[in-house]
């Protein structure tokens, strides 16, 4: 088991993302986004400076969230730039020794919530294209149940895994995201997911997990620090770590929002940022100490 994260939540600038992550005591990164870009879409020369800088500070990539059927890659329009940005990630996780891809199913306007079992197969059909070039490469994706075909319900997520069929399709589950998705299950008025619910029924296919926590306040997601939400964290946690599960717990904070204006805000919203992303880390390393003491009661 270990310990990792979306380090751009901690610095837009690479050199505070390596910085956050050594305050933390850890030596790996979720990486998103790298200068202007990702991992994907900087240039060579940027991407040789990342390499270098990796090396220097014996940091890794143990994931690269991608931008692969994202929330911005409708499954109405055609799935290309995904396509692309898995074509140009793979040679460039090899060179790292990178494993593991973080991918979607392409977004699902709510027009269309009700269609989506007849959207099943264009899903299907799409990330069975990006799991060949990740079984052909040694790489894994992990699908996140976020704003995306598969993540419409648990029931979508087990669709997705049984129809792709392939070994190199796998779950990176989301702590915080059925707090605020809706269960696109039935007729609508939609409800809400259950954090619990959706774990326990694709439990088996889980080889990675992202912390995010939050409540719903005036109808809008409220973000937390792990355990002081509504997505179960310390339940699953528990589970997690009593089933034997070793992968990497993966911080995702989304509490502070970068913005800019011209009273100097930028300045303090940089330091607010690593400093809410590195006291993230902590109390989530207490969290799982705790979770770890109680097993002997």
């Amino acid at each position: 088991m270990y310990f990792t994260g979306f380090a751009d939540e901690a610095s837009r600038d690479f050199e505070g993302q390596i910085e956050g992550t050594k305050e933390l005591g850890w030596n790996q990164i979720e990486t998103r986004r790298l200068y202007d870009g990702n991992l994907a879409s900087i240039t060579d020369s940027q991407f040789d400076e990342v390499c270098a800088k990796l090396e220097k500070e014996g940091i890794g990539f143990n994931c690269f969230g991608s931008g692969i059927g994202n929330w911005g890659k409708p499954i109405a329009e055609p799935p290309d730039s995904s396509y692309e940005e898995m074509r140009k990630a793979i040679p460039r996780m090899q060179k790292l020794g990178t494993k593991l891809i973080r991918i979607m199913s392409f977004m699902v306007p709510k027009e269309l919530y009700a269609k989506s079992a007849q959207l099943q197969d264009e899903a299907v059909k799409r990330i069975k294209v990006i799991a060949k070039m990740a079984e052909d490469s040694g790489i894994t994706l992990v699908h996140e149940n976020c704003s995306s075909w598969g993540g419409l319900s648990y029931e979508h997520t087990l669709h997705l895994i049984e129809g792709v069929n392939s070994p190199a399709l796998k779950l990176v589950f989301d702590t915080g995201n059925p707090v605020f998705e809706d269960d696109v299950r039935g007729k609508p008025p939609y409800g809400k997911q259950s954090s619990w619910e959706f774990y326990d029924a694709v439990k088996e296919h889980i080889v990675y997990v992202h912390i995010k926590d939050c409540r719903i306040v005036d109808e809008k997601p409220l973000f937390t620090f792990p355990g002081d939400g509504d997505g179960d964290v310390r339940k699953i946690v528990k589970a997690l770590l009593k089933g034997g599960y070793d992968g990497g717990f993966s911080m995702e904070p989304h509490m502070v929002k970068v913005f800019h204006d011209k009273s100097g805000s930028e300045e303090s919203n940089r330091i607010a940022m690593y400093k809410n992303y590195v006291e993230y880390g902590q109390r989530f390393m207490k969290l799982v100490a705790e979770v770890k003491g109680e097993f002997g009661k």
